[in-house]
């Protein structure tokens, strides 16, 4: 497949180091010539430098017969005349863009914006995005990450292993027999900044990070297994009132629970505009790192803190303020993967990483065929891949102990005739059975192969 990716940042590079990786041909473009030279030194991609929109670019990028368009750049301006430029004049079949402002993408959700009037296939909001992940995060408050799969029968658990938990310094093949009942299964392990497929024997040690797979009706019951106590969020305080932080509180007026939330915005502005399209939900203008103003939004009665800023350093301090005045979740918005290794030695729950949610949902709209989801961990370095597997993939009909999977694939799930069954060596894969693996970014391409989905893209 080729591949045109306008746009060299974190979220661009990392799509571009998914696809090479997967031996497509990657182009990627961007007008600043060190992101394109970054990109091109350390990947297997070329690169083109100039602004994304203009048709000479597009052109030398090969759109001609370019199969997909990706337009990840900055500008929502640029990224819609990208792919207005790439269907007009080049006939790209597949085009995606990333959106931010709120008003294109009213405008394009409607029914004011025909595909012929603006040909997107694809819109990824990231402050939608980023929300959904917030929300999944309050979903389950005692994991540091999660994400469902198998139609929301199943869920993904980042769990950290504490001292006081029950299994730990246990093989986990001991976890069956302990457990026979319950649909779980760890399938990731993070130990001293390595993330690893582990095997039967392996053990869990405190300190660890541990990526559990378990049918969405035994959520509770694992997490109490790892020594975790679930608590109803009735009561959020939303550090940042911007485009992620008014998402966010949306969402919470929107959910189910009726959430009480308060928001604290520095920019008097945003923080006027947040309190005219919120109904139910406080604002309150001034800084998220003021002890007053935290007490006044009543961060010591809160159930967790959600800090959403444009800023790492502003949310981490932000989470280790509300730490300190009593809060008992505190989840920050992360971009910089390598502060993430900090949070667990400031007291930091759980965080977001909206460039992974993008690059993720982007990635679930590039393996369109029969992949039916593909969620990004850690730094890139493993992905949850949810398939269908065909008639003709070389799994089919063979059982999972005799199947030659490489060591950094691990089998979490397995959707039959529509129960979610906890994988066993003996549990024979058939067609039509949806599987969900843990397979660690290397092991990708094997993964494709072994599901035979790299053959239809879109």
């Amino acid at each position: 497949m080729k591949v045109i990716i306008c746009g060299a940042g974190q979220v661009g590079w990392q799509i571009a180091r998914h696809l090479s990786g997967e031996h497509n041909d990657v182009t990627v473009v961007d007008n600043n010539a060190e992101l394109v030279r970054r990109a091109t030194d350390t990947l297997d991609v070329q690169g083109i430098h100039g602004f994304a929109s203009y048709p000479d670019v597009l052109e030398r990028a090969g759109a001609r017969d370019a199969d997909m368009i990706i337009a990840a750049t900055h500008s929502d301006e640029v990224n819609m005349v990208t792919c207005q430029v790439a269907h007009s004049v080049f006939k790209v079949q597949r085009k995606i863009a990333r959106l931010r402002a709120k008003s294109y993408l009213t405008a394009i959700y409607s029914d004011l914006y025909q595909r012929e009037h603006l040909p997107i296939d694809v819109v990824i909001s990231p402050e939608r995005e980023v929300a959904a992940a917030a929300m999944q995060r309050l979903s389950a408050p005692a994991a540091f990450d999660t994400e469902t799969f198998m139609g929301g029968m199943a869920q993904l658990l980042g769990i950290q292993i504490d001292a006081d938990c029950p299994v730990v310094n246990t093989p986990l093949r001991q976890l069956t027999d302990l457990f026979s009942t319950l649909r779980a299964l760890v399938v990731g392990v993070r130990r001293d900044g390595t993330l690893f497929a582990p095997e039967p024997g392996d053990q869990l040690f405190v300190g660890d990070s541990c990526y559990v797979f378990c049918h969405v009706d035994d959520v509770p019951r694992t997490i109490e297994v790892f020594g975790k106590h679930e608590k109803r969020q009735d009561r959020v305080v939303v550090v940042g009132g911007g485009n992620v932080g008014l998402e966010v509180a949306k969402a919470l007026e929107s959910s189910t629970s009726r959430i009480r939330a308060k928001v604290i915005e520095r920019d008097r502005k945003c923080a006027e505009r947040a309190a005219e399209e919120l109904e139910r939900t406080i604002v309150l203008n001034g800084d998220g790192l003021d002890r007053s103003l935290m007490i006044e939004a009543g961060i010591d009665k809160a159930d967790a803190m959600l800090a959403v800023t444009d800023d790492d350093k502003t949310n981490m301090l932000a989470a280790v303020r509300a730490k300190a005045e009593g809060c008992p979740l505190a989840i920050a918005l992360i971009n910089d993967p390598t502060l993430v290794p900090l949070l667990p030695h400031l007291g930091i729950d759980a965080y977001i990483n909206p460039r992974s949610t993008t690059v993720s949902s982007i990635l679930r709209h590039i393996r369109y065929g029969r992949v039916r989801q593909v969620y990004s961990l850690g730094d890139a370095e493993a992905e949850m891949i949810e398939a269908e597997v065909l008639s003709t993939s070389p799994i089919t009909g063979q059982m999972i102990r005799d199947t030659d999977f490489p060591e950094g694939v691990l089998v979490g799930g397995v959707l039959k005739n529509g129960e979610m069954l906890r994988p066993s060596g003996q549990m024979r894969i058939e067609e039509g059975d949806v599987i969900a693996l843990f397979a660690m970014a290397d092991d990708v391409p094997e993964v494709e192969r072994l599901l035979q989905v790299s053959i239809d893209y879109f």
